[in-house]
């Protein structure tokens, strides 16, 4: 197989054996929703069952062959996981093998008997997404009437069996002004915490930014301050604002909350058509899909694809452009590969983020190294080739 556009080989030290620390299993291909943001873009499914979702026997023949790869962790996602018609299969499976649970859910579906169905696993993380602090602002995000109170119920119906879960508010222009409404909100339902997610230009969410819908980076990163040094204090939910690592205060670098750090040298994703890729960005781009369960063994994937290896052997030292230059490289890994590729075609290329913080004189220059002196180039026909 090609390996896509940046990855091209180069003489390095061996390679560090990896483990796979979590599947990433996005179960369906369609959602109960319709969110305007979705970085994933599922089709829309009001009552399941009517596109793919992953068959139990390839969730059964994954795990089996991550675990001797040290695998400790699944994540269900989806589309909307709780879609998948043996989703308590799913997690009786989970539970079985030992592993750590984390599920990501819109709330639609999360009745009191699912709670007490996630709350067996001992260790586990729920999510649910909530992108507003009143009915008419979640409900235009999301695109159905009746999610903004489902998806609160979702979070009493958790809280109730021991689970207390994160609340995540995508935020946009249209809710930007919710943010401390948010918090008041999360704390009375009994989550634990709250994350404030940046809508990424991918799929749907292209769109948003496309039409001026998402905020600009000024005020990204003056929200980011506000809910670090201003929010946080004053509350006793946890609170992550998921901007990168260059633009997080030291203090909350140090906590070690791990927001805004991508774990993409220990996780790998299985989309529900039953093929392994990067994480769910398969479904946009097949250059990122590595293998099928069940007829590509696991291990020669996980080992010897030629992806997986140039990011290995390539972050953070090939990272260009501001990302290339960034002092917590190390720690933000380009903040999110998948995404750099879906952009620009090359795991190498910049985050949007770093990149528009640059062009507008934002990024915080005491986290920049020096600008590398330039490479000669030579032009052929429209290609730019490295001398």
């Amino acid at each position: 197989m090609n390996i896509p556009n940046g990855t091209k080989q180069q003489k390095t030290e061996p390679a560090v054996e990896r483990t796979i620390n979590t599947l990433y299993f996005y179960l369906t291909e369609g959602c109960n929703l319709a969110c305007r943001h979705c970085w994933m873009g599922p089709r829309f499914d009001a009552t399941g069952n009517h596109y793919p979702t992953l068959p139990v026997e390839l969730f059964e023949t994954a795990i089996r062959e991550a675990k001797p790869l040290g695998l400790n962790g699944i994540k269900l996602t989806g589309g909307e996981p709780l879609l998948h018609p043996h989703f308590t299969r799913l997690l009786e499976i989970v539970r079985r093998e030992g592993l750590k649970l984390t599920v990501e859910t819109n709330g639609l579906l999360c009745t009191p008997e699912v709670a007490a169905e996630i709350a067996k696993s001992p260790n586990r993380f729920v999510s649910v997404s909530i992108d507003g602090a009143d009915a008419e602002t979640h409900e235009w995000v999301r695109g159905v009437p009746g999610a903004f109170e489902a998806a609160r119920q979702a979070v009493r119906n958790l809280v109730a069996t021991g689970t207390r879960p994160q609340v995540i508010f995508s935020v946009m222009r249209i809710n930007a002004g919710q943010v401390d409404a948010m918090v008041r909100m999360v704390e009375e339902l009994g989550a634990a915490s709250l994350k404030f997610n940046v809508v990424q230009p991918t799929a749907r969410g292209e769109m948003l930014h496309e039409n001026r819908e998402t905020m600009n980076i000024a005020d990204l990163i003056k929200m980011g301050r506000h809910v670090e040094q201003e929010l946080a204090p004053k509350t006793r939910l946890k609170l992550f604002f998921h901007y990168p690592q260059a633009f997080r205060s030291l203090h909350h670098i140090a906590s070690g909350d791990g927001c805004g750090v991508c774990g993409i040298f220990g996780i790998l994703g299985i989309i529900a058509s039953g093929h392994y890729a990067l994480c769910g960005i398969g479904e946009q781009v097949p250059d990122l899909i590595f293998g099928e369960v069940g007829k590509d063994r696991l291990a020669k994937v996980w080992r010897e694809h030629a992806i997986l290896k140039a990011l290995r052997e390539g972050l953070p030292e090939r990272l260009e452009g501001v990302c290339g230059r960034c002092l917590m490289k190390a720690r933000c890994l380009g903040s999110c590969v998948a995404q750099n590729y879906y952009s620009r075609g090359s795991l190498w290329a910049p985050y949007w983020f770093c990149e528009q913080a640059e062009e507008a004189g934002l990024f915080p220059a005491s986290r920049l190294g020096a600008r590398p002196a330039q490479s000669p180039r030579i032009a052929i026909g429209h290609a730019v080739a490295e001398l």
